[in-house]
């Protein structure tokens, strides 16, 4: 049993919903009973939004130590299974973390993270004519959270996310990062050369 989930600072709010004390309690209740030795939590955040009948939907994010943060979401018909199936997320995404962890054992595999190649394009090989131009929209913007991590550990925040990369801090060269999934199943990094301008 995760000693460190007593007493586990856990805020639950409501988005399009009232949040009832039983909804608030079965929430607390289940998080409390994650019983997982690793990543120690630190406090979780639970977000409940009833859009409607069918769309309810159960989100949660863990603070956990050593700057890891797991967020989960689902919807269904019912709060109650959303908030089950997140839980169950959650569980899977702490002990995949943990065995890779294991594997690893704090630091890659010699060679596992392929760097590329930086190009520098002159700013006329940027111009199209006008039939090929396209104004590009941006259809999501979201505000992200860079956090000091090593490459070993970058790769573990991404494995326990649902995204493609994470963008990050790296504690090994402090420069600003960017770690990806490849199609070959490895991993790529990108840095930025101090040393090279724009042209």
């Amino acid at each position: 049993m995760q000693v460190h989930n007593v007493n586990l600072p856990i805020t639950v709010t409501g988005r399009h919903v009232s949040v009832t004390e039983a909804m608030r309690e079965y929430a607390q209740k289940k998080i409390q009973n994650l019983h997982l030795d690793y990543p120690r939590i630190i406090d979780v955040k639970v977000i409940l939004d009833v859009e409607k009948k069918a769309r309810q939907k159960a989100e949660i994010v863990l603070h956990c130590a050593n700057h890891i943060t797991i967020e989960v979401d689902t919807v269904s018909d019912d709060i109650y299974a959303s908030i089950d199936e997140s839980i169950s997320k959650l569980a899977r995404r702490m002990r995949k973390y943990k065995t890779r962890l294991l594997k690893t054992h704090h630091r890659p595999r010699h060679g596992s993270i392929k760097h590329i190649a930086e190009h520098v394009y002159s700013e006329e090989s940027l111009h199209h004519t006008e039939d090929e131009q396209i104004e590009p929209l941006i259809i999501h913007q979201e505000n992200y959270r860079m956090k000091p991590l090593f490459p070993d550990e970058a790769i573990m925040d991404l494995e326990l996310s649902e995204r493609s990369f994470v963008v990050f801090h790296n504690a090994k060269s402090n420069k600003l990062a960017i770690l990806f999934r490849r199609k070959d199943g490895e991993y790529g990094m990108i840095e930025p050369d101090a040393n090279s301008q724009a042209a």
